[in-house]
């Protein structure tokens, strides 16, 4: 029943992940784009969670940090640079 389970979320994950690729490449706009890249991220790290369930193993656990990590580091970029312009601010004073 577990297995079931798993391969039916791990193919709703992959579906998402295709339509946030559509998105990723169509998006109307750069704040849509952007949006979509995040939810890539996102559902790449349900689907590594998935397979270590499945797998019954600990060992996907530091990818899915370092992806979370990459994700929020990223969206968080490209926000400030739609925002500013630029993503570091060189203040010399």
């Amino acid at each position: 029943m577990v297995d079931q389970v798993a391969n039916l979320t791990l193919f709703l994950l992959a579906v998402a992940t295709v339509g946030a690729l559509y998105r990723v490449i169509t998006g109307p706009s750069l704040p849509d784009r952007i949006i979509a890249a995040d939810a890539i991220a996102i559902n790449l790290i349900g689907i590594i969670a998935v397979v270590s369930i499945k797998l019954n193993t600990l060992t996907f656990v530091d990818v899915i940090l370092v992806i979370a990590i990459l994700g929020f580091m990223g969206t968080v970029a490209l926000s400030k640079f739609l925002v500013k312009g630029v993503i570091i601010d060189r203040d010399n004073h």
